[in-house]
């Protein structure tokens, strides 16, 4: 079982920064991918940013330039640091982490709220 933990979630300007923090129970590196999603009232949840063992990384298009993943593979953090935030960036965002051994599993935080407004 792996527990995940996000924290940093605020109410912050547009144009400001945030930086989200995704704490897990486990090693980083026994998961073989994180990601961060994110899911706004009335709208599906959507991928915002993945990174795998092979530090491959993915972006949703709407945050390509602004937002940037990475984890600390000596330790047990993943972060998502957001820049240039826009109100349409509000939404709860919620860690997710895969791990293939000794079964596939998939693993959910309880989310942390972003809201950008002035």
């Amino acid at each position: 079982q792996v527990q995940l933990v996000e924290s940093g979630g605020d109410l912050v300007q547009p144009g400001g920064s945030l930086r989200l923090s995704c704490a897990a129970s486990v090693r980083i590196l026994s998961l073989n991918a994180m990601g961060w999603y994110r899911q706004a009232p009335g709208k599906q949840r959507e991928l915002v940013a993945s990174i795998d063992n092979g530090d491959r990384l993915k972006y949703a298009d709407s945050v390509k330039g602004r937002f940037a993943i990475s984890r600390d593979n000596a330790g047990y953090t993943m972060y998502l640091q957001m820049n240039s935030l826009k109100p349409e960036d509000t939404a709860v965002y919620t860690c997710n982490a895969e791990k293939l051994a000794p079964i596939p599993r998939t693993y959910w935080g309880q989310g942390t709220q972003v809201t950008v407004s002035s």
